[in-house]
């Protein structure tokens, strides 16, 4: 299937429908979309061993990469067929520790979208 040809939406709405696999990034930091509608994404997300830092807690690393993940498939069903997206800036404030072994969620919407920039935000609750 060549990307080119289907439209962001059409692509992670395959990706939450289990049509086509997630991303391999989605091995390292094991997430799924769990919701795909336009300007809108749900994902869920959980911390194993594997995400462990050296004082033994989940890196902070962990949280920062899933939501960058998330906000850019929220971006990304907004762009016209063919176009692709690349992260500029990512700001993550961090109120309490990640839970190990618990299902997370995040929700991400777009908020602008012009030629040269889409703006998403997110955030993750256990």
């Amino acid at each position: 299937m060549n990307i080119n040809h289907f439209s962001g939406l059409q692509i992670m709405q395959e990706m939450c429908n289990g049509n086509r696999p997630m991303p391999s990034m989605a091995t390292t930091i094991p997430m799924s979309a769990s919701e795909v509608i336009l300007g809108h994404v749900t994902f869920l997300v959980k911390a194993d061993e594997r995400h462990m830092n050296p004082m033994g807690s989940v890196h902070g690393g962990f949280a920062a990469t899933f939501l960058d993940s998330v906000n850019g498939c929220a971006v990304f069903p907004m762009l016209e067929t063919g176009l692709s997206y690349t992260t500029i800036d990512l700001n993550v404030k961090m109120c309490r520790p990640i839970p190990l072994n618990t299902e997370l969620k995040a929700v991400a919407k777009t908020i602008n979208i012009s030629k040269n920039l889409g703006i998403a935000e997110a955030q993750l609750w256990d």
